[in-house]
């Protein structure tokens, strides 16, 4: 399953926003504080409800700082924060749409002030775009029990089994910011491993956790992607200490010794991490989206250039056929400089006097793109607030 449509109110920096007919690889862009992250945490939101462990409206809500640093605010009459989201299955046949609303009342459950589900939708697409209602809250049930309202139904088992396809869809969405600092020195921090490892404080874990013959199968293919913007590395392999069990990767460097110089990944440059860790997740089976913001930190920029084509080329040659769809933020002109990245995936951010929106690429930059200029070129500009035509003439 994919991600197809994602519409939004009052959510952060959004007071109205909706993007169609999202890509497989998808680029925000935006100037700083436009609201990139926030858009990504719609998705992190959606996890937060649907994941099977500690999870849930109440967990997701107050995690955030509760619903006044969730609602936007421009929000004024309608402060009612809402979530519609389309979802297609592998192959566009049929799909998902799901809807919830949620609030605070200005009356009732005066004990908790709690998030309450002002809307909670669920409906089956068919192959031939027709909707079936699976669920539409509020219902009979919340009349008679209000505090029932304190929860989605995404994130009850017991009453989620038509869908439950789609809240494992939901808690399985993926975001990672490899922090190499917190990987290479681990013991010595020895602080506590946040839920979900955003960080990848045990990304050597999730390494050591994989059959042994998926793990040198997905090595194998990050060492021939790294081959091609670190010639001099080899034989990437997974190895446990002798002495402490402990997990640790290791790669060969040609340099002027006859055999090569051996390195594990505390001596790994923190670009060579993150860009391992970030074409390990790329194989990882699932159909889970995966978040990335800023993946062009670290690297140097000729390396950059060519990282969005590495990351559709290992996105493709994952098994079974079907790649992750990837969702990344970011400033970076190389990151961007590839003509060959699809317009259809850039979604532009764009902030107001009266909350920020979204766009995908508008009839001038399509054309300038049509004949070979690159986003970085076209769409970045406008993106840091330098209009397409100014550019031009700075350029001259």
């Amino acid at each position: 399953m994919r991600i197809s449509r994602i519409k939004i109110k009052n959510w952060r920096n959004f007071r109205s926003a909706e993007v169609k007919d999202v890509s497989d690889v998808v680029y925000l862009l935006g100037p700083n504080a436009s609201g990139k992250s926030n858009f990504l945490d719609v998705m992190r939101f959606l996890r937060d409800l649907g994941k099977s462990k500690g999870g849930g409206l109440q967990e997701a809500v107050e995690g955030r700082g509760g619903i006044s640093k969730i609602r936007c605010l421009h929000a004024r009459k309608d402060t009612e924060v809402l979530i519609d989201i389309d979802v297609v299955d592998k192959e566009g046949l049929g799909g998902w749409n799901y809807i919830v609303g949620f609030n605070i009342p200005s009356s009732g459950f005066e004990k908790s002030r709690r998030a309450f589900i002002t809307k909670e939708i669920v409906n089956r697409i068919g192959h031939n775009g027709e909707k079936t209602n699976l669920l539409q809250r509020p219902n009979s049930e919340d009349s008679r029990d209000e505090d029932q309202r304190q929860q989605t139904y995404l994130e009850q088992v017991n009453s989620n089994k038509q869908f439950r396809a789609l809240a494992e869809f939901f808690g399985s969405i993926t975001y990672y910011h490899l922090v190499p600092q917190l990987l290479k020195f681990g013991d010595e921090i020895s602080g506590r491993t946040l839920e979900d490892d955003p960080f990848g404080q045990e990304f050597l874990l999730r390494v050591s956790a994989t059959q042994e013959r998926t793990r040198n199968s997905r090595l194998k293919k990050i060492e021939k992607a790294l081959r091609s913007v670190v010639p001099q590395m080899e034989d990437l392999k997974f190895l446990k200490d002798d002495v402490t069990g402990r997990p640790h990767l290791e790669i060969k460097f040609k340099h002027h010794r006859p055999r090569g110089a051996r390195q594990r990944e505390d001596q790994f440059s923190d670009g060579t991490l993150r860009l391992i860790a970030l074409f390990w997740l790329l194989q990882e089976t699932g159909e889970s989206p995966l978040l990335l913001e800023e993946p062009e930190l670290s690297l140097n920029e000729e390396v950059v250039r060519q990282l969005s084509y590495l990351i559709d080329t290992v996105r493709r040659r994952r098994s079974g056929g079907f790649g992750r769809q990837v969702f990344i933020t970011t400033h970076s002109s190389a990151l961007l400089s590839n003509p060959g990245i699809d317009s259809d995936g850039i979604i532009v951010i764009e902030p107001s006097d009266d909350g920020s929106s979204t766009r995908k690429v508008n009839e001038a930059e399509n054309a300038a793109l049509s004949v070979g200029l690159s986003p970085a070129e076209v769409v970045l500009p406008h993106a840091r607030g330098v209009p397409l035509g100014m550019q031009m003439k700075l350029d001259l």
